[in-house]
């Protein structure tokens, strides 16, 4: 069984894995056009841009979206001041305290890292995926998706993050100071720039977000009480 990984932090690991499934990926379309998406939940709705910057992860999403694959899927897993996670198939009809985590579409996506154009702010959507050790062109999940909370850094903190994603990227990911001002009073995850595959962001809802990483939850991660995504409606302009 194949297990992926969402850092929190040096030390702190999120496992995933795939389930094989009949699903496939669609072709990414020729456009370079961004998506509204609205992501109905239990707690409230959240409305999402897909970036035409990462055209197959746009394009999958939709599919999915379309298909009702993310119809009454959890967000199986909660971290405060860090992000919320859902798309795990196996967790529509999961019992309380059934561990989720293991399920996906049956297929990877190539990574689509536009770093430092899409970063991990607060309310940026990304894709989970293996560890490095496995997966070491850091594909993503097919249908595995975070939305990002985290917390505001000073620059000593910056600094230390710096560190760590310059060894984890290799030098290929330095904060700008654009993104660092960001950081710095907006909030997020910088530990995780140039390593995952942000797609999209939150355009209106960031408040259901706060609300859903503010969750109690059990040793796993999984809220207490079920927070349930309820449908994927894609806007069409």
């Amino acid at each position: 069984m194949k297990r992926l990984f969402l850092r929190a932090a040096a030390a702190l690991l999120l496992p995933l894995a795939f389930a094989a499934c009949g699903h496939r990926p669609a072709p990414a379309a020729a456009d370079s056009a961004d998506v509204e998406a609205l992501l109905r939940t239990s707690a409230g709705d959240i409305r999402l841009v897909l970036d035409g910057r990462t055209p197959r992860h746009r394009d999958n999403f939709v599919k999915l979206a379309r298909e009702g694959f993310f119809d009454s899927l959890l967000f199986h897993r909660v971290i405060g001041e860090f992000m919320i996670q859902g798309g795990d198939p196996l967790s529509r009809h999961a019992p309380a305290g059934q561990p989720l985590g293991e399920g996906d579409a049956g297929y990877t996506l190539p990574a689509e890292i536009v770093y430092p154009a899409l970063a991990h702010t607060r309310g940026a959507l990304a894709a989970a995926r293996e560890g490095d050790d496995a997966n070491p062109r850091r594909e993503s999940s097919s249908s595995q998706f975070y939305i990002v909370w985290g917390r505001t850094m000073d620059d000593a903190q910056l600094d230390r993050v710096q560190e760590y994603v310059s060894a984890a990227t290799h030098g290929a990911a330095a904060i700008p100071d654009s993104l660092r001002a960001l950081y710095r009073t907006v909030g997020g995850t910088p530990h995780l720039d140039g390593q995952y595959t942000v797609f999209g962001r939150v355009t209106e809802g960031l408040e259901v977000v706060e609300a859903i990483q503010r969750a109690a939850t059990d040793a796993m991660a999984r809220p207490l009480d079920d927070i349930r995504i309820l449908g994927v409606e894609i806007i069409e302009n």
